[in-house]
């Protein structure tokens, strides 16, 4: 039986990409440590030239550092990236929210409605891990009834050097409660087809998620609500 993760189709490193981003963002790669090529050759059954390719994307997304004969390495996220990126990321976000009000079908403000229904059902869970991932697709499919790619490009390439940052900070129940009202808003503008609202909700929501992972940073984070389904 062949291994669900070794790649069956022609070695390409975008395909490579998308395998080892999530390890780092979830941190099973840890900041700070090398990457291990080898072993992740021997995972996915490629070669070292798909995967070199592969490793300089994500050093252009920030995620890992290559340096001359040593090989990668797991960047680690700082204060001043974050204080750097975040407002940018924000500026593109409000955009894209602005763009997807003039372009967006009726067929794709369902398809985020159901996703938005769905978070609110990990919410109510407790559920973290759910509740980011289907976060993730609500501001991805905001961004692809933009239609711009020139703006897309840029947005998932900050939004991808931040994501690990915003996985595992600390984020408080108040904070919890605050960015679901803050969805709500999100979800209600789009609906409505209100792009200056929903540009400035989604300003407002970044500035948000900015303190939240720099209070993290600097180890003022209150505790973390359970990122298990509650029982």
């Amino acid at each position: 039986m062949t291994d669900s993760n070794v790649i069956e189709r022609k070695s390409l490193h975008l395909e490579l990409v998308e395998r080892i981003r999530p390890l780092i963002v979830e941190s099973q790669l840890l900041p700070g440590d090398k990457v291990p090529e080898r072993e992740l050759c021997e995972r996915f059954g490629v070669s070292r030239t798909p995967m070199r390719e592969a490793l300089k994307v994500l050093a252009s997304e920030g995620l890992v550092r290559l340096e001359p004969n040593r090989g990668a390495w797991v960047t680690v996220v700082t204060v001043e990236e974050v204080e750097e990126v975040f407002p940018v990321l924000g500026v593109l976000e409000a955009l894209s929210g602005e763009l997807a009000c003039a372009y967006i079908t009726d067929a794709e403000i369902s398809h985020v409605r159901r996703l938005h229904d769905q978070m609110m059902q990990s919410y109510r869970d407790r559920n973290l891990a759910d509740y980011f991932k289907t976060n993730q697709e609500i501001h991805g499919a905001i961004l692809v009834a933009a239609r711009n790619h020139t703006l897309t490009n840029a947005c998932r390439a900050l939004s991808a050097r931040m994501q690990r940052a915003r996985y595992v900070a600390n984020m408080s129940e108040k904070r919890w409660a605050d960015a679901v009202s803050e969805h709500e808003q999100i979800i209600q503008s789009l609906e409505a087809r209100d792009g200056k609202q929903l540009s400035q909700v989604l300003i407002e929501h970044m500035k948000n998620k900015k303190a939240s992972v720099l209070a993290w940073l600097t180890g003022a984070a209150p505790k973390t609500p359970s990122r298990e389904t509650a029982e």
